[in-house]
C-alpha cells in the first residue's frame, strides 16, 4: 500500500537570544527548546501526529526547528533562514514541492521563535502563525503576513517581551491584509511557567483550530474576522473570559 500523505503540519519554533553564534546546547540542557515539549506533545496527542514521517500514515507532522546558532544575531536573522530552511524540507518530507497548493503549515513560535514565524510566514506553505510571548520589534514588516490567520499571545506581566509591541503588530499585520487577533493570559510570564495547563490548553486549540481539525474559540474567530480599520483593543482577547468549547481539541476551563 503507498503511503498516504499527511493533510497538514505544524512547525515548531523555540526561543533563543538576541545575540549568540555558537550552537544550542544538546538535549535538556537546551532550556528554550525543552520549553517546547509539553507543546509538542499535546499537539501530537490532539492530531494524531506520525513520529516518524508521512510513511508512518495519514495525519498532521508535528516538526521542530534545528537551530544552527542560539541567537538572532542582528541583521544576520539567522533563526529565519533555519525557519525557511525548515519549511522547504517539511514541503519534501510531506511529499510536495514546497511551492504553493503543498501541505498547509500552521507555525507555532515563542519569544524569537514567534519572531522568526512571522517573518517566515510569507513561505508558500504557511497558512497561519501562533506566537507565544513573541519578539516583536517595531521595525519588522507585516506585508509577509497577508492572507495569513495570526494569532499571537502574550502574558500582561511579561518582562522579556513586550505586550504593547505584540497589540501593535497585530494591528498592522491588520491593516496589511493578515486576519489577526492577540489574547491576553493575566498573571502568566514570558516562560510559561505560570498558569502552564492554560498556555499548553489555549495553544493546542489555537492551532488545531487554524488548522481545521478543531474549533477555534467563538471571540478568536470574531477577531480574526474583524476589518482592517479596527482599533487594537478590537482584536485583543483575555484568555480567560473565552468561551470553554467541548472535545478534545477544545479550550477548557483556565485554572
Amino acid at each position: 500500500m503507498a503511503p498516504r500523505s499527511p493533510s497538514a503540519a505544524v512547525l515548531v519554533l523555540h526561543g533563543g537570544y538576541e545575540n549568540g553564534t555558537e550552537p544550542p546546547p544538546p538535549g535538556l540542557l537546551n532550556l528554550p527548546g525543552t520549553r517546547m515539549r509539553p507543546f509538542v506533545r499535546a499537539l501530537r496527542r490532539a492530531t494524531r501526529a506520525p513520529e516518524s514521517g508521512p510513511e508512518s500514515g495519514a495525519g498532521v507532522l508535528v516538526r521542530q526547528v534545528r537551530y544552527a546558532h542560539r541567537g538572532w544575531n542582528g541583521s544576520r536573522a539567522d533563526a529565519l533562514h533555519d525557519a525557511l530552511a525548515a519549511l522547504d524540507a517539511l514541503g519534501e518530507e510531506a511529499g510536495g514541492s514546497g511551492e504553493a497548493g503543498g501541505v498547509p503549515v500552521v507555525l507555532l513560535g515563542h519569544s524569537m521563535g514567534a519572531r522568526a514565524a512571522l517573518l517566515a510566514a510569507g513561505h508558500p506553505l504557511v497558512r497561519g502563525v501562533v506566537g507565544l510571548a513573541p519578539w516583536c520589534p517595531p521595525g519588522d514588516p507585516v506585508t509577509q503576513l497577508a492572507g495569513r490567520d495570526v494569532v499571537l499571545v502574550h502574558s500582561s506581566r511579561d518582562r522579556i517581551t513586550s505586550p504593547q509591541a505584540t497589540q501593535s503588530l497585530t494591528t498592522r499585520a491588520r491593516r496589511a491584509g493578515a486576519r489577526t487577533c492577540m489574547v491576553t493570559v493575566r498573571g502568566g510570564d514570558h516562560a510559561m511557567i505560570r498558569r502552564a495547563p492554560a498556555w499548553h490548553r489555549l495553544t493546542t486549540t489555537l492551532v488545531t483550530g487554524l488548522l481545521g481539525t478543531g474549533s477555534l474559540p467563538e471571540p478568536v474567530t470574531a477577531a480574526l474576522g474583524l476589518p482592517p480599520t479596527a482599533e487594537p483593543t478590537e482584536g485583543t482577547l483575555d484568555l480567560d473570559r473565552l468561551r470553554p468549547r467541548r472535545g478534545p481539541a477544545g479550550l477548557q476551563p483556565s485554572p
